[in-house]
Parts: C-alpha cells; sequence; structure tokens
C-alpha cells in the first residue's frame, strides 16, 4: 500500500464514527452517549477451560502442552505457579452457574478441553466418557438456566502427546486431527449448542508457543515456527468449518466462527505518513493474519511482501511465510459465519526499521515499535492501559475491512496486579463503562455487533503470570482449598448495565457506581475480617470446650487427691 493510500485510509477509519451511521447521527468521541442496545444483543462472561478447571489429571484427562510446560521447571510460569487446582471449576460447575444467573447474563463462552475428551488428542485412539459427560451436564445446566453456551473448541491447551508425536502445529497433520476433534464435539453436543469458536487468540497461541517460548510448548522458532503453526491453525479452522457446514448444520442450525484478539493501533505522529502506514502493517500482522485468509482467501500483501522481502535479504530460497496453494485459498476462504474479536488496549505505533541482518523474527518483520500511552489511566499490568474509543475504532475497521461480518466481542476486561483483595474494582468499572459505550457507538456507527462478553468470570491462571493477575468480576481466594468467590464492584455494575441493555440516564447510570461501591464497601470488611472470624470461630468451637473439658478434669482430679488424703 502506498503511503497516499494508507494516509487517505487513516483519515477515514478516524471519520468513520461520523460517515458510517446514514439512520443517525453517529456520537462525536470523547462525549458519553446514552441510550440503549438493540433487541437481541446479548451480554456475557468468559473463561477456558485450562484457566479455570483445574482437575488436571482426573477422570481421564490426558495431560496438556500447559501441563508439561508447567511442571517442567522453574522459571517458566512466575511463582513456578500452575493450574493443576486453579479455580477447582471442575468440581464448581453449579456454583459458577449460580454466579451467572447472579449476574444474568445472556450467554457464557467457555471452552473444552481437547485433552480432557481425547486424552491423546486423537479420537481414533480413545474418546473419555468421563470428559464428554463433564461437558454436557454443564451445556445442560446453562441451558436449565437459559443462559446460551458459546463454546470455544481450542484455547491453547493441545494435547501433549500430539505435540510429542507430531511436533504440535508445526505439523499438517494436526489439522486433520482438529477435524476429528471438532466432529465429537458437534456430534455430542451439537444438538444443544449453535454458537462454537473454533480457535481464541491464535495469533498470541502461535507467536508466544512457537516464536518466543514464553506459553507452552515453550519453543524458539523466531520468524518460522510462528508462521507455520498459524498456517497450519487456518487450515484446521477451515477444516472444521467446512465439516460442520456439510455434515451438521443442515440438523443442528448452528454457526462457526473464529476469535482473534488484537489492539488498536494509533500513530505516535500523526503528522507522519511512515507512522501512519506503520499502523496499517500493524493492524494487518495482528487481525490481517488470520481474518484476510478467511475472508479474502489469502494473506494481507503487506505480510507477503515484507516477510518475502526480508526473507531474500538473509539469504533464504523462499519466504518463510507459507504459501496458500489456489486449492488451499479458495479452500479458507469464506469459513467464518461470524467474526469474533478480542480487545483489551490501544498501542501508539511508530516506525523503526529492523535490518534484516538481525535475523528473522516477527517484530523484526513488521518494523514498528508498538508502546503504550505513558499518560494513560494504568491498570496496574504490564502493556495494558485504558483507551476505550480503541474499541470502537477496531470494530468499525473490522466491519468496513471485512465487508460487514456480524461481530462478537469475544472478549474486553481489564486485569490489576494486587498483592492482596480488592473487591472495589473502581478502574473495571471505569473501563466497563467506558468500553462497552464505545461499542454502544460502533453500533450506531453501523457495525453489525451481535454480542458482548466481559473477560472473565473469575479470576483465574494467567498463563505465564500465574495468579499475580486478576480479570476476574468474582475474586477467588486461591490460597483457601475450597477456591471461594466474592462479587467485585464490578460484577454488580456489570449486571446492573445488563439489566439496562445499555445507558439509560446520567443519574442512573451514577447510582451503579454508587450502589456497587456501597456494596463493595461490605463486602470488603467481611472478606478482610474473615481470618479473624474463622480464628474466633476455632476459639469458640475447639478452645473454649477444650479449656473447660480439662478445667472440669483438673478439678475432679484434685477433688480425688483431696478425699483421698482425709482416709
Amino acid at each position: 500500500m502506498k503511503p497516499l493510500q494508507v494516509v487517505t485510509l487513516w483519515w477515514m477509519l478516524l471519520l468513520l464514527p461520523r460517515l458510517g451511521a446514514t439512520r443517525q447521527a453517529a456520537p462525536e468521541e470523547g462525549s458519553f452517549y446514552y441510550g440503549t442496545f438493540p433487541p437481541g444483543f446479548s451480554w456475557g462472561v468468559g473463561s477456558s477451560a485450562y484457566q479455570t478447571e483445574g482437575a488436571w489429571d482426573q477422570d481421564g484427562k490426558g495431560p496438556s502442552i500447559w501441563d508439561t510446560f508447567t511442571h517442567s521447571g522453574k522459571g517458566k510460569v512466575l511463582g513456578d505457579e500452575t493450574a493443576d487446582v486453579a479455580c477447582d471449576g471442575y468440581y464448581k460447575v453449579q456454583e459458577d452457574v449460580a454466579l451467572l444467573r447472579e449476574l444474568n447474563v445472556s450467554h457464557y463462552q467457555f471452552s473444552l478441553s481437547w485433552p480432557r475428551l481425547l486424552p491423546t488428542g486423537i479420537r481414533a485412539d480413545q474418546v473419555n466418557a468421563k470428559g464428554v459427560k463433564f461437558y454436557s451436564d454443564v451445556i445442560d445446566a446453562l441451558l436449565t438456566s437459559n443462559i446460551t453456551p458459546i463454546v470455544t473448541l481450542h484455547h491453547w491447551d493441545l494435547p501433549q502427546l500430539l505435540q510429542v508425536k507430531f511436533g504440535g502445529w508445526q505439523n499438517r497433520s494436526l489439522a486433520n486431527y482438529f477435524r476429528d476433534y471438532a466432529d465429537l464435539c458437534f456430534e455430542a453436543f451439537g444438538d444443544r449448542v449453535k454458537h462454537w469458536i473454533t480457535f481464541s487468540d491464535p495469533q498470541a497461541m502461535a507467536e508466544k508457543g512457537y516464536e518466543t517460548g514464553r506459553h507452552a510448548p515453550g519453543l524458539k522458532l523466531p520468524g518460522t515456527g510462528l508462521y507455520q503453526a498459524a498456517h497450519h491453525i487456518l487450515q484446521a479452522h477451515a477444516q472444521a468449518w467446512h465439516s460442520y457446514n456439510t455434515t451438521w448444520r443442515g440438523r443442528q442450525r448452528g454457526v462457526v466462527g473464529i476469535s482473534l484478539n488484537c489492539d488498536w493501533g494509533e500513530p505516535v505522529d500523526i503528522r507522519n505518513p511512515k507512522d501512519i502506514e506503520a499502523v496499517d502493517r500493524y493492524l494487518q500482522f495482528c487481525l490481517g493474519w488470520f481474518a484476510n485468509p478467511i475472508y479474502a482467501g489469502d494473506y494481507p500483501q503487506v505480510m507477503k511482501d515484507r516477510i518475502g522481502r526480508k526473507s531474500a535479504e538473509q539469504g533464504l530460497e523462499r519466504s518463510r511465510l507459507p504459501v496458500f496453494s489456489l486449492q488451499e485459498k479458495s479452500y479458507v476462504k469464506g469459513t467464518a459465519d461470524f467474526l469474533g474479536l478480542g480487545h483489551f488496549a490501544t498501542r501508539y505505533i511508530t516506525e523503526r526499521h529492523y535490518p534484516s541482518r538481525q535475523g528473522p523474527s516477527y517484530r523484526n518483520d513488521q518494523d514498528l515499535v508498538a508502546l503504550v500511552d505513558p499518560n494513560g489511566p494504568d491498570l496496574g499490568s504490564q502493556g495494558l492501559n485504558s483507551v476505550p474509543r480503541g474499541l470502537r475504532r477496531l470494530l468499525n475497521f473490522a466491519q468496513t475491512q471485512y465487508v460487514d461480518p456480524p461481530l462478537y466481542v469475544t472478549g474486553n476486561g481489564a486485569a490489576q496486579k494486587l498483592p492482596c483483595s480488592q473487591l472495589c474494582d473502581q478502574w473495571r468499572m471505569q473501563y466497563l463503562r467506558g468500553h462497552t459505550n464505545e461499542m454502544l457507538k460502533a453500533i450506531k456507527d453501523g457495525a453489525n455487533i451481535k454480542g458482548y462478553t466481559s473477560w472473565s468470570l473469575l479470576d483465574k491462571f494467567e498463563w505465564e503470570k500465574g495468579y499475580s493477575e486478576r480479570y476476574g468480576l468474582y475474586y477467588v481466594e486461591f490460597n483457601d482449598r475450597q477456591r471461594p468467590r466474592h462479587p467485585k464492584a464490578s460484577a454488580q455494575y456489570y449486571q446492573r448495565l445488563i439489566s439496562a441493555h445499555g445507558f439509560p440516564s446520567p443519574r442512573e447510570v451514577e447510582s451503579w457506581y454508587l450502589q456497587a461501591w456501597e456494596t463493595c464497601s461490605i463486602n470488603s470488611h467481611r472478606l478482610a475480617a474473615g481470618p479473624l472470624l474463622s480464628h474466633m470461630q476455632m476459639v469458640t468451637e475447639i478452645v473454649v470446650p477444650t479449656v473447660c473439658t480439662l478445667g472440669i478434669l483438673i478439678a475432679a482430679v484434685l477433688l480425688m487427691l483431696l478425699l483421698w488424703g482425709q482416709t
């Protein structure tokens, strides 16, 4: 793309909120918009199997690459934590469904554990009946509570034996095994599940698992491994979609999509054409990497050009970016009934040239730096800040770039690093308020947004960061074997937002904040008093009776000695 074209594109994106809506004037940026969401808009919360379930080796579940990764030595995860127990969600289904009813959500977005259903990852080897029953019971519990299940087939926890035997997503054959796994899920649960997500955030799965090694399986194959993994993930997604389309859609009447995470990008210097061009490159390397093959049949041209040129400069005969055959392009194109977008932050982009002699890498291929605004609201989590307008701009970008697809916000939330509990999460209420309002503005702009998933229901295992960051609307006491859950202020705030189906008036919206703050203050005092109350209960129930019993025994012995002395 030529610089002039990029400049024109950038200004069009900025003007979309003003140009996109034909029915009514779009809300201005920087102002809060009071209004309600369309009828049928779906509100929900999300989680993933590995981060919450625990029971890592129970009831026939096979090991995943994350089980191996967290068990394989020090330094892989902050604090050397594991998800062996996590939130103990495997044994707390009814309790967590009660929390969903308390929130009054329309849907619950959760993932299935591939190794819990297929311990080796291969359907022909063994199907774990207990795993099938577990997820069947989860789905039934949700439907009984009038909550729609939105089910992700794969959220990073690949069966370990597929990694050992085939090298994981480096191997093309995994697409076939994923299709077989997807068919099992469609067969077992498709009579009740009508919304399927094939992969959640495959960009992070490929980059951190096969480029930097920060995630399982921990491979460091810079500039090659992630592109190969992504290529096979796209083929796996396409196979699952085609299988559903030809075999299951007619009788089950569901939809299949994918969930892609991408932060929004803005130029550090709006007057610098190179920074503006770098923004487009950033979005194409992030979102376009997976979305473009699905919607246009091939990788973004900027990726093909950049990686091809750098590969040649590095003395390689062919590009490090794999090539789709004509048949593969046709097969992958059009394989999404909806597009899921995960969004957490906004980056500020500036061009930086990385010489090819530095060696191949995903970062070097992009020739840019992505920064966080140092003046933005700090959530305490490295790399995350709150810039709500980024969500609106990303949704409008996807709507125009991929020709009006049905959109779901499949992950949006804020974490904070805290050494102790904090139920009064004022910053998360502000994050929720700002981002959902910008989503409402995007709908007014003309974006076809069907639902929103707040990330996440519970505090949970946060991959390489262990339990140091908390995204949940409900606080989990990980130091307590029972893993009790406590509502944060944001849970009550979100419940009010769902009940109002939007933002009815300034006075009512302000009352949500005040009421949530009052409730969380009371709950915080109770939570802080918990150890003291437990201690007092122990004193009352154990120590006092024991002391009294000993006193009686001592008195009886003394009386016996006195009587014996008198005789």
